[in-house]
């Protein structure tokens, strides 16, 4: 399968996350064109702000391989990793990254930072961004603006109930 397919399949694991309220990031990690291991968010279900698309990719990989290096594996990621999940990365010896849209916030795979391939750490991770990126980066803006809109809302519903005014009661029943 080439890199398109196997973020496709990241991609569908984003819309998981997202249907279950986490933010839409979905992972795959592959060895020998086999899939070894996948994950989506779930840092709020979990409660755990460590439950990351490769997080938990990674740990299931371990488990399937019975080994904590995951040598000769590539992990594909719809989001840039984040500083944890980078050094988490290279900790565990993937042997390349491959990953859609880049976060210029938190990125640390070369938007803000490149802790995947820093000099002075003792491995570092072949490189390859921005696969089907607008893809990931429409799910992740929309998921964002939807989440903006909400919080919009409940404001203003929060400001007329204080206020006294009518909140208009929307019912899914026809009744």
């Amino acid at each position: 399968m080439t890199d398109q397919q196997w973020m496709a399949r990241a991609l569908e694991l984003a819309s998981i996350a997202e249907q279950a309220g986490e933010v839409p990031v979905g992972a795959v990690i592959v060895k020998d064109g086999q899939l070894i291991a996948e994950g989506y968010n779930q840092m709020i279900s979990l409660h755990d702000p460590s439950a990351h698309a490769e997080m938990l990719a990674v740990r299931q990989a371990g488990q399937q391989l019975q080994n904590y290096r995951l040598t000769d594996c590539t992990l594909y990621v719809t989001l840039e990793p984040c500083s944890m999940c980078a050094g988490m990365l290279v900790h565990s010896r993937l042997s390349r990254l491959v990953f859609g849209a880049r976060d210029y916030k938190t990125g640390a795979a070369g938007s803000v930072m490149n802790l995947v391939q820093h000099p002075q750490l003792n491995h570092q991770l072949e490189v390859t961004g921005g696969v089907m990126a607008e893809q990931c980066s429409a799910g992740l803006s929309a998921f964002f603006q939807r989440r903006r809109l909400e919080k919009k809302a409940a404001k203003q519903a929060d400001a007329n109930l204080a206020s006294g005014q009518d909140v208009p009661v929307v019912r899914d029943d026809p009744a």
